[in-house]
């Protein structure tokens, strides 16, 4: 029999999950369907290391977009931890080892850290400037993301009542590379600035389309102050809240469950999927929302590929006994507090993009260290805890998935090496000599290039956006007062990351498409 429920939602990721608590919060029947064994998506924890426990967030890390106003909608049980340093960049220059830091507040530490690293207060000032002004922008940005779309003209006349027309433009007009070159004179500052722009995007931030441009404006107007906070717990305390919430609600969560064809007619659907033990079964429907990339979207619907966008990025998870030292003499306590920026001057950023976009792997490969125990040590267990083992998870950028087409398992450890390699020119030790042991005897690291990711969890190339990200105004005037969740289907809906809005750990896309179908009136 063709079992009925109002909503089907395609895939458990944390959106998806979303979507599903406000759903069934406004008492409509919701199915989740999972193919993986269990919910989350990207937004899981695991402990990839035999006989250790050690809970690590394998795929993303840290929380900004995920909004206030859903926790607090959905009343999810969930602690974001602030960190107390934004970054640290270690530098080598004229002989000498040294370090940009950069408190989350920034204080005295942090003035005398850009004048050691650049000579003068200088570029403090204009970093302090560049980012209140941009913080004003995200102020009045971030509450329309909860809104029906609006036309750019407005959200750019909100941007320029709270700041000026010139923040409005280095957001939304000139590439934000040039924007950086223009305001900061210093390579390792530019650096900093600029990596907010690339991460997971495939850019030089000179690009004419702004790929780097709405990179950064998503990087920094979370809440309306872009702040990364971490999960306590690990993010997969993230999906696990939701999940909960959702089943409270009384949403049907099905794992072990692979779509294989949706059919609409614009008003029901029809959607086949096998469950654990490989049957078929179908599940009759009002409406659909896919937490599944577009492009797979497309696949089940029987249409083309859409997207060639890709994955870009390579994640590297350890499991440390103790952080190395530093060769600039930082307390490695403070370092790793924050993000870590390795080999992240604008020129080098440069000079990696360029060897990429050429086809070779970068010879000096652009990374960032995340190390969640600083934070919060609830991820170790009592024993490793006591033992002061530390996770650290990197983030390599300009890395994009065309560079392990071929070769790719070879090439997956060439790039290890050369991350490895770049870390260590900045530690006074080897960091392979500060890796902990697994029960078989092997250290314990693992990389996840973009092929394992798409193995892993379904983003079409490893892209962790699912394609690109796009701006969060309607572009055209049909998409005014639309939620930016919609096809050309009147019943399904995009609740992911590739819908407008979507991109990074946030639930804003799962919420809207959910918005978007109770506005229907037809549930």
């Amino acid at each position: 029999m063709v079992e009925t429920f109002d909503c089907v939602i395609l895939g458990g990721g944390h959106n998806g999950l979303t979507s599903a608590a406000y759903l069934a919060k406004a008492n409509k029947s919701v199915l989740v369907l999972e193919a993986l064994n269990e919910t989350g998506g990207a937004a899981v924890s695991v402990k990839p290391f035999k006989g250790l426990d050690a809970n690590l967030s394998r795929y993303s890390y840290l929380v900004s977009l995920l909004p206030q106003q859903i926790i607090d909608d959905l009343g999810l049980k969930l602690n974001l931890i602030s960190r107390t340093v934004g970054s640290y960049t270690p530098v080598s220059q004229n002989g000498k080892e040294t370090g940009l830091l950069v408190e989350r507040n920034w204080g005295e530490k942090t003035k005398q850290s850009f004048e050691s690293v650049t000579g003068s207060l200088d570029e403090f000032n204009t970093w302090s400037d560049f980012y209140t002004r941009i913080e004003k922008a995200a102020q009045v940005i971030a509450p329309t993301l909860l809104e029906p779309l609006i036309s750019q003209a407005e959200l750019k006349n909100k941007v320029i009542a709270a700041t000026d027309e010139e923040t409005y433009n280095w957001l939304f007009k000139v590439p934000i590379t040039q924007t950086i070159e223009e305001l900061f004179k210093n390579d390792v500052v530019r650096g900093v600035v600029l990596t907010d722009a690339l991460i997971g995007t495939f850019t030089d931030g000179r690009d004419q389309e702004l790929l780097g441009n709405r990179c950064f404006l998503y990087h920094l107007i979370g809440n309306g102050n872009g702040e990364w906070r971490v999960p306590q717990g690990g993010i997969g305390q993230v999906s696990k809240a939701l999940n909960q919430r959702a089943v409270e609600l009384g949403a049907v969560i099905r794992t072990n469950s692979k779509v294989t064809k949706v059919v609409s007619d614009g008003k029901t659907a029809l959607v086949s999927y096998l469950d654990k033990d490989g049957s078929l079964k179908e599940v009759s429907t009002k409406f659909v929302l896919s937490n599944m990339a577009p492009d797979v979207l497309n696949k089940v619907l029987g249409r083309a590929s859409e997207s060639k966008t890709e994955g870009c990025q390579v994640k590297i998870n350890m499991l440390l006994t103790r952080l190395p030292k530093l060769k600039s003499g930082e307390d490695p306590s403070l370092a790793f507090r924050g993000t870590l920026h390795v080999n992240e001057k604008l020129s080098e950023l440069d000079k990696s993009f360029n060897e990429a976009k050429a086809g070779k792997i970068p010879a000096v490969l652009p990374s960032e260290i995340y190390c969640h125990t600083l934070t919060d040590d609830s991820i170790l267990s009592p024993e490793l805890k006591a033992k002061g083992y530390q996770t650290i998870t990197l983030f390599g950028l300009n890395i994009p998935a065309s560079l392990f087409d071929l070769d790719h398992d070879q090439k997956r450890q060439k790039v290890k090496e050369l991350y490895l390699d770049g870390l260590n020119s900045f530690f006074s030790e080897k960091i392979e000599d500060c890796l902990a042991i697994d029960a078989d005897g092997n250290p314990c690291i693992e990389v996840k290039t973009p092929q394992d990711i798409e193995d892993s969890v379904f983003l079409p190339r490893g892209n962790i956006f699912q394609r690109e990200l796009q701006w969060p105004f309607a572009e055209n005037e049909n998409e005014i007062g639309r939620w930016g969740v919609e096809t050309d289907l009147a019943n399904i809906f995009i609740c992911g990351a590739g819908a407008k809005r979507g991109g990074g750990v946030s639930g804003i896309p799962g919420r809207n498409a959910a918005q978007a179908v109770l506005m229907t009136g037809l549930v």
